[in-house]
C-alpha cells in the first residue's frame, strides 16, 4: 500500500513521518458531556494555522496533493488526510477541532487548535515564519478571557479544567543550529523548560488533563538521509542524541509534576517507538516501505517538493495514497489511556 508523507517542518531540510491509511469514517455525533480539546504545537497537529500568517511557502501545505485523500482539497494539514488530533477528536465525538486564526470563529467550546507548523518550544526557532509556543500561549490567554466573559466565572472553569490540552513540541527545535556554547543538555533543558512552563499556565487557568507527543525518529526519516542545499542543522547523530535526551527529560517532569501538580493528569504518545516500528518494519503495518517519501523527490524522496511550489517542481506521488499510520498510531494511544483521560 502506498504511503504519503507528513512534515515536521523544517527550513533548511525537511523531516517526514509515514501517514498512510485506509480509514475514512468521519466523526461518531457530538454529545451532551464532553470533554473540550484546545490542541498546540507544531505541524504535527497543525490544521491550518499557517495558512493565516505571513510567512513562506517552507511553512505551509494549502495546495494540491495536500487534503486529498479524506478532505478532497488542501486544509493546510501537512498531510493527505487527517492528522492525529482529528482521529483523536473524533474517538472523543468531538468534531474537527478548527484553526485558531480560521476566520470567524467564535465558539470555543469544543475546544481550539492553536499548533503552527513548524513552530518550536524556543521562539528563536524558526523565528519570525511561524507561530511559536510562547505565542500560541497568549492566544490561549485570549480566549480564556473570551469563554469567561461568555460562560461566566464557573462555567468556564468547569470546561477548562474538564478539557484535554494536546501538544506537540520539540522536534523543530533539534533540527536548527544549537545555540553557540551550549552543550545539549543545557539545551534540551532550555526546550523542555519551556514545555513546563506552559504546563503550569494552563494548569493556572484550570487545566488538568493533557496528553503529549515524544518526539518523533526525526534522523530515521527520508530528508534526513539526504544532503539538503543550505543545511545548517545537526547531524542526523546529533538529532537522536537530542531527541532521546528530550524524550527521557519529558518523561522525568510528567512525574515530578504529576506528584507536585493536584488533579494533573497526563497520557503520553510513544511516537519515537510507533513511528521507529513502521519505518524499519512497514509491511507488518500494511505500508510497501519506510525508507522513502511518497510526495517529494530526489534520493529516497527526500526533497522538500510535494506539490512543485517550494525548493524544487518535481515531486513523485506514489499510487492509490491513503491513510494509514497517523489512524494506527492515533488508536494506540487511545486505547492504551488517553481515553481515560478524556472522560469527564
Amino acid at each position: 500500500m502506498a504511503s504519503f508523507r507528513f512534515q515536521i517542518y523544517i527550513l533548511a531540510f525537511c523531516v517526514s513521518l509515514l501517514i498512510a491509511s485506509s480509514s475514512s469514517h468521519g466523526h461518531s455525533g457530538l454529545q451532551k458531556k464532553h470533554a473540550a480539546l484546545f490542541i498546540f504545537g507544531d505541524s504535527l497537529y497543525d490544521p491550518g494555522n499557517n495558512n493565516y500568517i505571513n510567512t513562506t511557502k517552507d511553512f505551509q501545505a494549502n495546495w494540491l496533493p495536500y487534503g486529498e485523500t479524506f478532505f478532497r482539497y488542501p486544509t493546510g494539514r501537512f498531510s493527505n488526510g487527517r492528522l492525529i488530533s482529528d482521529f483523536i477528536a473524533e474517538y472523543a465525538k468531538l468534531p474537527f477541532i478548527p484553526a485558531y486564526l480560521q476566520p470567524g470563529l467564535k465558539d470555543y467550546t469544543y475546544g481550539v487548535n492553536f499548533a503552527s507548523a513548524g513552530a518550536g518550544a524556543l521562539v528563536e526557532t524558526f523565528q519570525g515564519f511561524v507561530i511559536d509556543l510562547k505565542t500560541q500561549r497568549s492566544q490561549f490567554k485570549k480566549v480564556e478571557k473570551q469563554l469567561r466573559q461568555k460562560l461566566g466565572e464557573a462555567e468556564a472553569y468547569t470546561l477548562l479544567s474538564k478539557a484535554v490540552y494536546l501538544i506537540s513540541i520539540g522536534s523543530n527545535d533539534y533540527s536548527i543550529p544549537l545555540a553557540t556554547n551550549t552543550s545539549q543538555e543545557e539545551y534540551v533543558g532550555w526546550v523542555i523548560g519551556n514545555l513546563t512552563s506552559w504546563i503550569e499556565d494552563v494548569y493556572k487557568k484550570g487545566g488538568r488533563k493533557f496528553g503529549f507527543s515524544s518526539v518523533g525518529p526525526i534522523a530515521s526519516t527520508p530528508s534526513m538521509r539526504v544532503i539538503q542545499p543550505g543545511n545548517t542543522g545537526p547531524s542526523g547523530e546529533e538529532v537522536t542524541a537530542l531527541e532521546n535526551l528530550h524524550n527521557r527529560l519529558l518523561s522525568k517532569v510528567l512525574t515530578k509534576l504529576k506528584k507536585e501538580l493536584e488533579g494533573f493528569k497526563y497520557s503520553t504518545l510513544n511516537l519515537y517507538t510507533y513511528a521507529k516500528e513502521r519505518i524499519n518494519h512497514p509491511s507488518k503495518y500494511g505500508m510497501q516501505n519506510g525508507t522513502c517519501s511518497c510526495c517529494e523527490g530526489g534520493l529516497y524522496r527526500g526533497i522538500m517538493s510535494c506539490g512543485g511550489k517550494r525548493c524544487a517542481t518535481e515531486y513523485q506521488l506514489c499510487d492509490n495514497v491513503t491513510e494509514r499510520a497517523y489512524p494506527q498510531v492515533s488508536k494506540l494511544w487511545w486505547s492504551h489511556d488517553l481515553k481515560e483521560i478524556f472522560e469527564v
